[in-house]
């Protein structure tokens, strides 16, 4: 084996823990290099997060103008052009790579286009995007992999190429008919888009209800809300066999509680989960352990089986957001410079961006039901928000959890418009421990979504 390039810092993946760390310790001063194998930036600029949320605004400015006329704008049928959707995207994700080329610049890390397989501890080869190989090796070494769309064994789903929400995002024609595996959070924001572009849309899901981690109020407000828009969905099903090729014809033969089902469409979309990328680069090499489900074996402190090196994000097993991935960042970040941070106890918000959106904070009911935590209850319909009067977004409500025995707050959910800039107000409430009664009084400005907090709290059972 010929000598290795010396690095002080190397980072596989260039994600948002992996990227943040890049720049942060280049600009230290350290000798840094992130391999990246094909999105600068890692996921959420350029396949998840940002590219599917600009969509799901397309999406909702085609139902807006749909119905237009409720507030007394007359318009004619509108017409969906989902080249120019996906254009609209294309120009934003070009300038996020452009910010993050531009960062790893001016920062002094270098970004390496390639492929990495550990050959032995510290030690990464790279077969280059453009050629040729490089061999690599590091003081510590950071690993940010992130992870991909799980294709479930089912027979034919494969052959019939499916899309994942990466190919969803660039079609440039609107699914007659789109049947969609999977009734999680990406499912159900990207059935809601196709569905508003004008697909006719099938959920299928294998649990008994949508959003399987939420409280059943919550998850049958969403269907309820979903299906009044024109989205069917077949829960506690299973997909038995699949035939065909998606974007022309499939045909998927489904059991059901009420039997078996022929399902035919034009497209289907597999969103029932993600798999790490730790396999296929080595890890056994680098001496780093993984879990049985083949995420890696970290400590609180994001510290691997291997000595001087780290892993960060969704392959970490951390909570698979973008939040959190900087938090992880943070963490090591601060721990590198001789501090005690830690992952447990992190107070993890999260959203769905259907329309209205879903907001969560903290335990839900049936998680302190599970842990035997005593907890009061108060829930607030959106139509009982005055904002709600001169917008109509009266879809969804507001639910709060308090302790039992103290003050404080311990879990907030809300289907609603604004619903991730109102839990926002109550994570600050949570973080501060402040008892509910504080946040109850509080002089909220009116006319805001944020105002209906006070109704929910005096809710609140004594």
């Amino acid at each position: 084996m010929s000598q290795p390039e010396r690095l002080e810092v190397l980072i596989l993946g260039s994600g948002q823990g992996g990227k943040l760390l890049a720049w942060h310790l280049a600009r230290a001063g350290r000798r840094t290099a992130a391999v990246e194998r094909r999105w600068i930036g890692g996921s959420c600029p350029n396949i998840a997060c940002m590219p599917s949320k600009n969509e799901v605004w397309s999406a909702r400015v085609a139902h807006l103008v749909r119905h237009g006329a409720q507030f007394g704008t007359l318009t004619g049928p509108p017409t969906i052009d989902m080249a120019k959707v996906r254009q609209r995207k294309r120009d934003m994700v070009e300038r996020e790579v452009a910010f993050h080329l531009q960062n790893f610049k001016a920062s002094g890390a270098e970004l390496i286009m390639g492929s990495g397989r550990f050959v032995s501890p510290k030690t990464l080869e790279v077969q280059l995007n453009d050629g040729g190989t490089r061999l690599l090796a590091a003081e510590q070494v950071f690993l940010n992999l992130g992870s991909h769309a799980a294709i479930p064994g089912i027979p034919g789903l494969a052959a019939a190429r499916p899309l994942t929400h990466i190919e969803a995002l660039e079609l440039d024609y609107v699914p007659s008919h789109l049947i969609l595996l999977g009734g999680g959070y990406v499912g159900l924001e990207m059935a809601q888009a196709y569905r508003r572009f004008g697909s006719r849309v099938t959920v299928i899901e294998s649990t008994p209800q949508v959003l399987s981690r939420e409280d059943p109020d919550i998850a049958q407000a969403m269907q309820r809300i979903l299906a009044e828009e024109g989205i069917q969905f077949l829960l506690a099903s299973e997909t038995l066999e699949v035939q065909g090729r998606s974007g022309d014809k499939v045909s998927l033969r489904v059991r059901t509680p009420s039997g078996e089902q022929k399902i035919e469409g034009s497209d289907i979309l597999v969103a029932v989960g993600r798999i790490p990328n730790t396999a296929g680069i080595g890890l056994d090499e680098a001496k780093v352990q993984l879990d049985a489900r083949g995420y890696i074996r970290v400590n609180e402190r994001l510290e691997t089986t291997a000595p001087n090196v780290w892993a960060m994000g969704e392959c970490a097993g951390s909570p698979q957001f973008t939040h959190v991935s900087v938090d992880d960042f943070r963490i090591i970040r601060d721990n590198l410079a001789g501090g005690k941070r830690s992952i447990h106890d992190r107070l993890v918000p999260y959203c769905v961006f259907t329309d209205p959106p879903l907001a969560h904070i903290g335990l839900s009911e049936s998680e302190a039901q599970r842990q035997g935590i005593k907890a009061r209850v108060a829930k607030l319909p959106m139509s009982a928000v005055l904002r709600t009067e001169t917008t109509d977004e009266k879809q969804g409500f507001m639910k709060v959890l308090v302790g039992g025995s103290d003050e404080r707050i311990l879990g907030f959910t809300m289907i609603g418009a604004e619903a991730g800039e109102v839990m926002a107000v109550v994570q600050a409430a949570m973080l501060a421990n402040l008892p509910y009664a504080k946040l109850r009084d509080a002089v909220i400005a009116h006319l805001t979504i944020a105002e209906g907090l006070g109704p929910l709290l005096s809710n609140v059972p004594s």
